[in-house]
């Protein structure tokens, strides 16, 4: 039988505990504060990035794995395994998944199946989490494909920011679409649309926003099948605490989690950040 790696990349904010259960291998993005870059969750952790953030002059910018960082990391998975699915952030505000394909065709002794989740966060770590338990249930990669192309028909992921500058400066967002948002003051519920983020409905004020995204949760929790959803907060856990326990009590077919914003998205996102997704098992 095919022995079957999983890998993602760091920007899927998985927890310690979370990689080592399901074996999912991992390749880190990094933040560059003037000359110097930190590798996300190896160099730098999150609490230290936002405290980092708050005492520097300029937004930190970010930076993707190298081509040859990731091949030297399928060289090591080949020792042990016959192929390898590696699961990225949207090929849409990062090169990571184009890197992750171009080293696949590199690589020797190990076949390389390279997934662009088309969305980042939390929301890409439930791919890696379907993947590796499938890989233990001893599935092809193929069907292991298969089962995350049905995930992204029903996976949703909203997300509200406190400051639209700092995606409009990073060019993850339209800058005529951050300078309306700013004018207005609104807290616009952002979406990732064919791999870019876009705003989903312009609202006035922090509690609206957040209060319409619950709203889609619920809109589809109500339908009550079985599903997943993970709350998610850039430097503010309390935050995403709150929600999970207004919403928890009242869908028994919801698993929830907390999650959070990391150095990467969170120079884009801005403290403050929250996110909600979930997907029908």
């Amino acid at each position: 039988m095919m022995k079957v790696a999983i890998m993602t990349d760091s920007t899927a904010y998985l927890s310690e505990r979370l990689l080592k259960q399901n074996d999912i291998h991992v390749v880190p993005l990094s933040v560059v504060f003037d000359d110097t870059s930190y590798r996300e969750g190896i160099d730098i952790t999150t609490e230290e990035f936002y405290q980092k953030v708050k005492a520097a002059e300029q937004l930190p910018k970010t930076s993707q794995p190298s081509i040859g960082q990731i091949t030297k990391k399928f060289e090591e998975l080949a020792d042990d395994y016959d192929a390898v699915i590696s699961i990225h952030l949207s090929s849409g505000i990062s090169g990571t998944y184009q890197a992750a394909a171009s080293a696949g065709e590199m690589v020797e002794g190990i076949d390389v199946y390279p997934y662009d989740s088309e969305i980042s966060c939390m929301a890409q770590g439930f791919y890696a989490l379907e993947a590796a338990e499938m890989a233990k249930a001893e599935k092809s990669p193929d069907e292991i494909i298969q089962q995350l192309d049905h995930m992204k028909k029903s996976i949703r992921a909203y997300f509200m920011v406190d400051d639209l500058s700092h995606l409009q400066r990073g060019g993850r967002l339209n800058g005529a679409q951050a300078i309306v948002g700013s004018l207005l003051q609104v807290k616009p519920v952002l979406h990732f649309v064919d791999k870019v983020i876009v705003p989903f409905e312009k609202i006035r004020t922090r509690k609206k926003a957040i209060n319409r995204i619950l709203g889609l949760l619920e809109e589809d929790a109500g339908k009550g099948k079985e599903m997943k959803v993970v709350f998610i907060h850039a430097n503010n856990e309390q935050s995403a605490v709150e929600l999970k326990n207004r919403v928890d009590p009242a869908y028994a077919n919801m698993e929830s989690m907390i999650s959070y914003f990391g150095p990467v998205i969170g120079t884009h996102l801005g403290e403050g950040a929250i996110g909600v997704c979930w997907y029908m098992k």
